[in-house]
């Protein structure tokens, strides 16, 4: 890959990215994505205003998979009338993989990615018209892409 940043996670728009490929290698969780916004202070951009990428690889590394939550919702009728409630459901660990490979259906994307501390949070919209949270605790990120694009 031509451009290559460490823990600038928050010097990119990962709001709208699609979702390619989801992977673990060598201990790193690896998600390529399309659509991805480059901000005007990422160290890499040179153009001094927001521009756009695809097939930006993004690593946390030494990461593990901490939690993953199918997030609640509710269901109103046409006059506004709560019909139905559906909790937080917490995945699984044994499920992980499959719904982790189910995301990456180009069709998905992230809504939101959060830090704290050593986990990152995800905020995955995905195809199925649901929404989950994904925690991933890791030591750093690293992120790859070959050309920039104009918005």
């Amino acid at each position: 890959m031509k451009y290559y940043t460490t823990n600038e996670w928050n010097q990119f728009g990962f709001s709208e990215a699609y979702i390619a490929e989801i992977q673990k290698v060598n201990g790193c969780l690896q998600f390529t994505l399309d659509n991805v916004m480059i901000e005007p202070d990422n160290t890499q951009n040179r153009d001094i205003r927001r521009m756009r990428a695809n097939e930006l690889l993004l690593c946390i590394h030494n990461a593990s998979v901490e939690r993953l939550v199918e997030e609640g919702y509710r269901v109103y009728n046409a006059d506004g009338k709560l019909m139905q409630q559906y909790d937080d459901t917490e995945i699984p660990q044994e499920n992980y993989n499959d719904l982790l490979k189910s995301f990456a259906d180009g069709e998905s994307r992230i809504y939101s990615l959060e830090k704290t501390e050593d986990t990152y949070i995800f905020t995955i919209d995905a195809s199925s018209d649901r929404t989950y949270v994904l925690y991933v605790a890791g030591t750093k990120d690293t992120e790859e892409w070959n050309r920039f694009l104009n918005l």
